[in-house]
């Protein structure tokens, strides 16, 4: 069965996990993030496995979204998402929900996890590049600031103050 092919897909319900809590899923969800952003594979195999190594601090981080057994939600935390500032660390990067799973906050909750798991581990703000304007505002992200990307590409660069999204 193809997730286009299932009404009952969406309402299954959804599992968000730390890749390094479920390490025997490092290799399907580096292949899912590859399908996503066609960035190369061992690019993904080489942050996941940074990751998952013995006293690994919190960067980087993968984290994925499980319904019915399957990858259908992601993101990660890296140094640095292929902009010329480096000094804006960490980055989300690589946030996808397939289609049919969208509009149920899946990202939204992705993005939280993410963003308290920074807040506790002391880091105060992390950043996210991207074009998808009006989204990630929702969930208390601001642009920053205008970066170049590796490819000479101009994008916007969002912040957010971590410890905002923890529980008071």
């Amino acid at each position: 069965m193809t997730q286009s092919s299932s009404s009952s897909q969406p309402q299954a319900p959804v599992q968000l996990c730390r890749l390094r809590e479920r390490p025997e899923l490092a290799a399907a969800a580096a292949a899912w993030f590859h399908a996503q952003w066609h960035v190369p594979l061992a690019a993904y195999q080489a942050s996941i496995a940074d990751s998952l190594a013995a006293g690994a601090g919190p960067v980087p981080q993968w984290y994925v979204a499980l319904a019915l057994g399957r990858i259908v939600g992601g993101l990660g935390v890296i140094a640095n998402d292929f902009h010329d500032r480096p000094d804006l660390t960490p980055n989300v990067c690589a946030v996808a929900v397939v289609p049919v799973f969208r509009r149920r906050g899946i990202a939204g909750r992705l993005l939280h996890l993410a963003v308290s798991d920074l807040a506790l581990a002391g880091i105060p703000t992390a950043y996210l590049l991207t074009d998808l304007v009006g989204f990630y505002e929702r969930y208390g992200w601001r642009p920053l600031t205008v970066v170049t990307e590796d490819d000479g590409t101009r994008s916007p660069l969002y912040a957010i103050q971590t410890k905002k999204v923890l529980p008071q």
